[in-house]
């Protein structure tokens, strides 16, 4: 949990660059992939992504959505989905900055039938992030796309440094 208003805007910081690295990653044509019939595409999963920063934010009172077309369906081009993530992100942090302060994060507002505290607000945002893009990397492994270092190397930032990845 987030104790001060730099706390959480670092964070927020630190993990919208690591969800940016894999949207930017995508390519239009790996949109359409899925785990099976039925399923979520790596464009809608992305897409979920970037709509649910307004959509959560809007509950505290920051005005997000007119960034956003909320009945927009998934964008074609992968990165027009990456752009829409890299400026709602950075237009959150620059609200919350902008309007908020330490004691802000204790204001309660009423969020999914449930009153929840701006710092928990924020933690679920982030975390809600960091699911999806675990997600996300399996489908862009399975789309044939190169996945991304977030935590540590990939597969491929091993080969790229001339060597073995750990077995698995």
């Amino acid at each position: 949990m987030y104790h001060s208003l730099k706390e959480s805007l670092e964070s927020w910081k630190g993990e919208s660059e690591r969800t940016q690295q894999v949207l930017d990653a995508l390519t239009d044509a790996s949109l359409a992939q899925s785990i099976a019939a039925g399923h979520r595409t790596l464009g809608r999963i992305a897409w979920h992504i970037v709509t649910t920063i307004p959509e959560m934010m809007t509950y505290t009172g920051l005005k997000l959505e007119n960034l956003l077309n909320p009945d927009k369906p998934v964008p074609a081009a992968a990165a027009e989905i990456a752009e829409a993530y890299r400026a709602l992100s950075a237009a959150l942090v620059d609200q919350v900055s902008g309007t908020w302060n330490d004691r802000s994060l204790d204001i309660e507002d009423d969020l999914y039938g449930q009153k929840w505290p701006r710092r928990i607000t924020l933690m679920v945002l982030i975390q809600h992030q960091i699911h999806h893009r675990g997600q996300m990397t399996v489908l862009m492994r399975q789309a044939g796309l190169k996945v991304p270092s977030i935590y540590g190397p990939s597969l491929e930032a091993w080969q790229e440094h001339g060597m073995n990845a750990p077995e698995v």
